[in-house]
């Protein structure tokens, strides 16, 4: 029997993480017992403190053992946290960061959901490994963890018995990935059914909405942002941009990148594809009127970087968010 402990933070969490992992392990022991079998999991919620209060006051978890009292665990679920500043909630977890540091060298796996990514980034184990979290805190991840290589674009990443999944409710793709591996596949398919589960997703860039990544220091760069965002449909060139601020090329890339996270070229085309995305989302025009809106002429370029960036075909993505087609 493999003993998981769904730990729970101080401070705010989503309460839903933890809801949903507990159900879901619990409902296969159920599984397992009507088919007279032994259940595979013994699953505990284990906490700093007895009761936790969420949401000011709203909801309470009891867990029901202290950290303290658990010498040794197979899987520990980090379920997602909530604040506005993440060294806060760090600061505020140190104990609970250095238990689950003691329980993976002892041979515990780790399971981060959402932004529980940060928790387990502090641990340190994480360092030039690939991780998970919500897309929408993929640049503060980065800044705070520069060492770990984020994969702001995968719903789950396994590496070697350190998981990590995507933003929000994709955390139930991750639970199910888990009982597929200790369970089979069999059981994991049931899972998907009974709690209308979509398994196997796997890309999480079709949720992702681009805001410009401004939360830095360089007004140059953020004037050529504001550029590129006011002039998405004319031909912008690196070279242009770099004229415009009397800054060489390679000196105003280096300083894009650095306060960005992206290249130039990166950044005028996740402009041209947000754009893109909010006209396909009306369903008002066809994808090559929306192509030439957004300043393409080239359709296969367009279906490719469209592609690259959202998970997605033009097409499929009209047909998946246009408003019109999903009212008929």
């Amino acid at each position: 029997m493999k003993h998981i402990s769904i730990v729970i933070p101080e401070g705010e969490i989503i309460l839903s993480s933890v809801i949903g992992s507990y159900k879901i392990f619990t409902r296969v022991n159920d599984f397992f017992v009507t088919k007279r079998k032994e259940p595979p999991f013994h699953v505990q919620l284990a906490g700093q403190n007895k009761d936790t209060n969420l949401y000011e006051g709203l909801f309470s978890i009891h867990p029901e053992v202290r950290l303290d009292d658990v010498k040794k665990t197979d899987l520990i679920i980090i379920p997602a946290v909530h604040g506005a500043d993440m060294h806060a909630v760090m600061k505020q977890n140190e104990k609970l960061i250095s238990w689950i540091n003691q329980q993976y060298m002892q041979g515990a796996e780790v399971a981060s959901l959402c932004v529980g990514a940060f928790l387990l980034a502090s641990t340190g184990i994480m360092k030039g490994k690939r991780c998970a979290t919500h897309w929408m805190f993929a640049d503060i991840f980065r800044k705070m963890f520069p060492d770990v290589d984020l994969v702001d674009d995968k719903i789950i990443v396994d590496e070697c018995g350190i998981y990590s999944s995507g933003g929000a409710f994709s955390f139930l793709n991750l639970i199910l990935y888990l009982v597929e591996k200790y369970c089979g596949r069999e059981t994991a398919v049931l899972c998907s059914k009974v709690f209308e589960i979509e398994i196997d997703r796997v890309n999480q860039s079709p949720f992702a909405i681009f805001t410009g990544q401004k939360d830095h220091e360089d007004e140059q760069v953020k004037n050529a942002q504001i550029f590129i965002e006011n002039n998405f449909r004319e031909k912008v060139t690196v070279d242009q941009l770099a004229s415009m601020f009397a800054l060489s090329r390679r000196n105003f890339e280096r300083r894009f990148k650095k306060a960005t996270a992206n290249t130039p070229v990166e950044y005028i085309q996740r402009v041209k594809v947000e754009a893109a995305k909010k006209s396909l989302e009306a369903g008002r025009e066809n994808v090559n009127e929306v192509m030439y809106k957004v300043g393409y002429n080239d359709t296969k370029a367009f279906r490719v970087i469209f592609k690259k960036i959202t998970g997605l075909s033009p097409l499929e993505y009209r047909n998946r968010y246009s408003r019109q087609l999903t009212m008929n």
